[in-house]
């Protein structure tokens, strides 16, 4: 694939499992197109994204425009010439011109079965809304309606019940991984015509939003924490918001940010808390 000149379009927090995936094929853009550094912790020190950090060891070319839809970058892409564009979480509307630009347009992985969670949260609302078996990836040609153009290629992830509820971060990264050797798998068939986009099922299609720090709030007992349906209902919560929004509850007018928490004997058993201005400890150390 070395002679494919490809852009890829990536961000978090799947932009860099794939472009492993893709290394590992063979599979390498010329350019990488990411945010822009940001500030980040409390010295809001200037810190390029990790798919720009990825792109530097690899010596390739990043472009971090602010803005997709002033001239200036209209002007600077269109200076180029691409067999295809790649996009994985970038988080952009992109306007028709430059989905159409490379010569074989531009394709997406999307970490859902589509036309199942079209929409900025898949991961996460697919632990949200207990949809074990309808985790997968799918790769499909774009178009300008969101998440909505043909399917080139789906695969399921395989998870048992005893891996379920998954953590947010791992099923983050299973799934990018899946869609990354999927895109691997799907690149070469697609740039050769061997692969028949196939339209989606739009009456089918369900919808996710974006994920808000307001949904991060639990109404619990510490010494009464629920059993049986609004157990698992309340780890579903808890894992799906890993990271970001994260899950709370207020106890005695203090925040308690939960950490780690599991099911057992049919009950919620919260592990691990970080109480309104202290450390990480154990639950029952804090409520002891």
């Amino acid at each position: 694939m070395k002679d494919i000149n490809i852009a890829y379009f990536g961000g978090e927090p799947i932009g860099v499992p794939v472009l492993n995936e893709l290394e590992k094929a063979g599979i390498i853009p010329s350019l990488i197109l990411c945010n822009p550094d940001r500030p980040v912790g409390r010295k809001q020190v200037l810190t390029p994204p990790p798919v720009k950090q990825w792109a530097i060891e690899d010596d390739i070319e990043t472009y971090q425009p602010e803005s997709i839809k002033d001239d200036m970058f209209k002007e600077h892409m269109m200076k180029m010439q691409f067999d295809l564009f790649i996009v994985v979480a970038y988080n952009k509307i992109m306007p028709k011109w430059l989905i159409d630009l490379p010569t074989h347009g531009t394709i997406n992985v999307h970490p859902s079965l589509l036309p199942l969670l079209r929409g900025a949260s898949p991961i996460r609302t697919s632990i949200l809304e207990d949809m074990r078996e309808q985790c997968g990836v799918t790769i499909m040609q774009m178009d300008e309606k969101m998440d909505h153009g043909p399917i080139l290629a789906q695969e399921a992830l395989k998870i048992s019940t005893d891996q379920w509820p998954m953590h947010g971060n791992e099923l983050d990264t299973s799934l990018s991984k899946l869609g990354g050797k999927l895109l691997a798998q799907t690149v070469p068939a697609y740039i050769s015509g061997e692969i028949i986009p196939t339209e989606q099922f739009h009456d089918a299609a369900t919808y996710c939003g974006r994920l808000d720090r307001s949904m991060g709030e639990l109404i619990l007992d510490p010494n009464n924490l629920p059993a049986g349906n609004e157990a698992h209902q309340t780890l579903l919560k808890i894992r799906a918001f890993e990271g970001f929004p994260g899950t709370f509850f207020i106890h005695e007018g203090k925040r308690i940010k939960i950490t780690a928490a599991h099911i057992d004997t049919n009950k919620l058993q919260i592990d691990k808390i970080i109480p309104e201005g202290k450390q990480e400890m154990d639950f029952e150390k804090y409520f002891s």
